[in-house]
């Protein structure tokens, strides 16, 4: 079932109205990133303050996820004895039958089920398993006895004004997708979940009686939700990593089944004639017994199953359309929950900052809507360009926010210095006083950690200016200098911590940006003018805490990323890691099991200390070393693989290994390989532009976790390199189409005018009313309008379709063909875990696949 947005706060109110003393606390599964973790901390403020109880959960894959339903969601149910409840997924199961991991759903013998166990559901990645989206809980029907998937207040999965929240169910609260885009999948999806099984090799010209039996078993759909499903027990490590067998999703996914496995169910039809085979002989007898004066002619039960079946086609290849456009995002959690809040009228400052990070967090690890991959507008400056008008609608609400909540009552009481950053562009650095809390808009550049770094430091660091000057050659560097100096920075100035720096040179820092950059390609490293003074596109956010600390969304941002990847350990003890010295025992089960436990554990403690950083600034403060370290890596790393040319192109994509160097350690994190992927892509992508050779940003990222005996893979695919390349063209050209389509509106509405002026004068010169024949000036108007805005339309859908990352599918692919041992535990579909000897084979199949759609 989906929430509509206009719905997002009733499900809330419902759960206010029930929870008494008695009441389970809601259960919070929390992904390990950035922007859950900020939507776990808005939601957490509002539970508080209605004295709801609730527990947090974090989740770092399909692994957890079984754990967390085996040991928490399940004794839960009132069939195993619990209360129900409400269960709460932030960032986690979007892509994947959710009611089957959780173990909510009817086994054989009808039992289980929901237990009025109820799961909200929110997730930005795509595309939906459409399980979660349109399927009402099962339940038996009184009268008949059957069980049904039929709910009060749920019209073909969409839930109504009228729901009420008691029988338990997967919720899906929709950030506008499903309501405007997904209207063909919930049709088809609610025709098949109706349609009665019919068996599509019973088709032979063979007597009636054969027509009536039941189809073959073997011809029966497992389960009609996880259409295109097929059970795959090679997908895991090795034979002694059994217990977390895995089991295809139709999303695309490998993911963990439960341990004990459970038959797969088909849907259950709500149909009127009974759900068997013999359908059409039964209703062709209702109707010849009717007293109608001639019944229709009657059709063979055969022709009637030919029907059936090619509607049945019919709905799954629109199903399978959607599965197969590929991984993209949409609306960033921390954004839905913030609007959540906001309809509740709980904003403040601390949710709406909470948001603001976790918005900002998406782009710092290239999630966009083509997937996981390069931001295709990424010369557009600041951070205009990410995740194209959705991310430019998201930024526009949240500087209104920030402008209602944050207002300026007495600019003459406000120093010229503390307002600079709104008025004339210059980036703050202090808080106005040492109550000050308050959010700012902040022209920020695309340098890293600017205010905890010396300038020269922040600007090495800069994945964008990196790839742009070839930061990784001293011809690269040379260039950083000469910038400095025609911007009349001198190195020693440069090199000091950016907060102790001249105040002239700060002042007049982003007007000599402006100036010089364009002439080193860097039209995308601050946000431009703006036309008008009050729309401050690109801008970022800052925060002060007092005089404690000044920070942006983005510092923030990359210091809590640097905390859920690398740890709470200091920097110095980063840079030696002590060797694996039961190497040989390394693959034995103990060891592995001992080795996971001990990852998890880890992995926990870094979720509190970013959740507790979240809340408390110095914390945060206190592990700018962390991120310091983690980009620093980035920076090593990412040079010598371009120099040693390790970067290998095969066919469809290009292809890098971390197996050595003092930082390969780093790299075992998906997050972290993740933002190595991405500096690497856009440094190929300058790279290849520059010498016209094949623009591809497509690239498989491989980091080599010694003590496991296996490889970490990414595949970073969806930003179309083409679209990279010729960001600054694609946006003068729409500039330019929007322009002409302005003055032709003109045109139109001055011809319009004329026509009008002259049929007043000659109907009142042929003693008419004024008003005739006004109709058709209009009708011509509306016509003009209506087809522009089609091919607005047009050409918005076709751009949505292409690009997008299909690494996931291919994964699966190869890993049917190849039989390579993986691990797919990620919560990203192109992100696999694979062992050594199995890399090779795995990549060279790989290169043979289509990894964007």
């Amino acid at each position: 079932m989906y929430l509509p947005r206009n719905l997002i706060a009733h499900l809330y109110q419902n759960l206010i109205k029930r929870t008494h003393a008695a009441a389970p606390p809601v259960l919070l599964l929390v992904a390990l990133e950035p922007d859950a973790l900020c939507a776990c901390r808005i939601l957490t403020a509002l539970l508080k303050r209605d004295y709801i109880p609730h527990k947090i959960q974090p989740i770092s894959g399909y692994g957890d996820l079984s754990r967390a339903a085996e040991e928490l969601v399940r004794p839960m149910r009132t069939t195993d004895g619990g209360s129900g409840g409400v269960v709460i997924c932030l960032g986690v199961g979007g892509m994947v039958d959710m009611e089957e991991i959780l173990g909510l759903d009817v086994d054989e013998n009808g039992e289980g089920g929901t237990g009025d166990v109820e799961v909200w559901l929110m997730d930005a990645r795509r595309p939906w398993n459409l399980a979660n989206v349109f399927a009402a809980p099962i339940s038996q029907d009184v009268a008949t006895g059957e069980f049904v998937r039929r709910q009060a207040g749920v019209d073909k999965g969409k839930i109504l004004q009228s729901y009420q929240s008691s029988r338990g169910g997967i919720i899906v609260f929709d950030d506008g997708d499903i309501e405007e885009e997904l209207q063909a999948e919930r049709e088809a999806y609610a025709g098949l979940e109706e349609m009665p099984d019919v068996g599509e090799d019973d088709m032979s010209d063979e007597d009636d009686d054969q027509d009536e039996e039941e189809p073959p078993s073997g011809q029966a759909p497992k389960k009609r939700k996880s259409w295109g499903e097929e059970d795959d027990s090679e997908d895991d490590m090795t034979d002694d990593e059994r217990p977390h067998q895995r089991r295809r999703s139709n999303s695309g996914g490998s993911i963990p089944s439960s341990p004990e496995p459970r038959r797969r169910r088909g849907l259950l039809a709500a149909n009127q004639l009974g759900g068997s085979s013999d359908f059409s002989r039964s209703d062709s007898r209702s109707r010849s017994a009717s007293p109608s004066i001639a019944a229709p002619k009657e059709q063979s039960v055969k022709s009637l199953r030919k029907q059936l079946i090619k509607k049945r086609n019919k709905y799954m290849s629109t199903l399978d359309k959607y599965y197969n456009l590929g991984t993209s995002y949409s609306d960033p959690v921390s954004s839905l929950v913030y609007n959540l809040a906001s309809e509740l009228g709980r904003e403040d400052n601390d949710l709406l900052w909470h948001a603001i990070v976790g918005v900002r967090s998406l782009e710092l690890y290239g999630r966009t809507g083509s997937g996981v991959g390069l931001n295709p507008l990424s010369a557009q400056g600041g951070s205009a360009g990410w995740n194209g008008n959705r991310g430019d609608q998201i930024r526009s609400v949240l500087r209104d926010e920030v402008r209602r909540l944050n207002p300026v009552t007495d600019a003459t009481s406000v120093s010229r210095d503390a307002t600079m950053g709104e008025v004339w562009g210059v980036i703050p650095t202090s808080a106005r006083s040492a109550t000050d809390k308050s959010i700012r808009l902040s022209p920020e550049p695309r340098f890293l950690l600017l205010r905890h770094w010396s300038l020269y430091e922040s600007m090495l660091h800069s994945p964008y200016l990196s790839a742009k000057l070839h930061i990784w050659s001293d011809a690269g560097q040379k260039r950083l200098a000469k910038l400095l100096a025609k911007m009349g920075v001198s190195l020693t100035e440069c090199k000091q911590r950016y907060t102790h720096m001249d105040m002239e040179l700060k002042r007049g820092l982003r007007e000599r940006l402006l100036k010089f950059a364009p002439q080193y390609g860097l039209d995308g490293l601050v946000p431009p003018k703006s036309s008008t003074g009050d729309a401050k596109d690109g801008w970022d956010f800052v925060r002060c805490w007092g005089w404690k600390a000044c920070l942006s969304a983005m510092d923030a941002s990359v210091i809590l990323g640097a905390i859920l990847e690398v740890g709470d350990t200091a920097p110095s003890s980063l840079d030696s890691v002590p060797p694996n010295n039961n190497e040989h025992n390394s693959t034995t089960p103990v060891s592995i099991q001992h080795q996971q436990d001990a990852a998890q554990q880890h992995i926990t403690s870094r979720f509190w200390t970013a959740y507790d950083a979240l809340g408390n600034i110095d914390l945060l403060v206190h592990h700018i070393p962390t991120a310091q370290h983690l980009h620093r890596a980035i920076l090593r790393t990412g040079t010598a693989l371009i120099e040693k040319k390790q970067i290998r192109h095969l066919r469809a994509f290009r292809m890098a290994v971390v197996k050595e160097g003092p930082d390969v350690h780093l790299f075992t994190h998906p997050g972290a390989l993740t933002k190595l992927a991405l500096w690497i892509a856009e440094a190929i992508v300058e790279l290849n532009g520059s010498k016209n050779k094949n623009k591809g940003a497509e690239l498989v990222m491989a980091g080599l976790d010694e003590a496991r005996g296996l490889y970490v893979v990414v595949g970073l695919g969806g930003g179309n390199a083409a679209a990279i390349v010729s960001a600054r063209e694609k946006i003068q050209s729409r500039e330019s189409k929007i322009e002409a389509r302005n003055r032709a509106k003109r045109a139109r509405a001055l011809a319009t005018e004329n026509r009008r002026r002259l049929r007043i004068q000659r109907n009142l010169a042929a003693g008419l009313d004024e008003d005739e024949g006004a109709s058709d000036d209009e009708d011509e108007e509306e016509d003009v309008s209506s087809s522009s805005d089609d091919d607005e339309e047009e050409e918005e859908g076709n751009s949505k379709e292409q690009g997008r990352n299909r690494f996931g599918t291919a994964f699966q692919e190869v890993v049917r063909e190849t039989g390579a041992r993986v691990r797919m535990d990620s919560f990203e579909a192109c992100v696999i875990e694979i062992r050594k000897e199995d890399l090779s084979g795995f990549l060279e199949r790989l290169s043979q696949k289509a990894v964007v759609g």
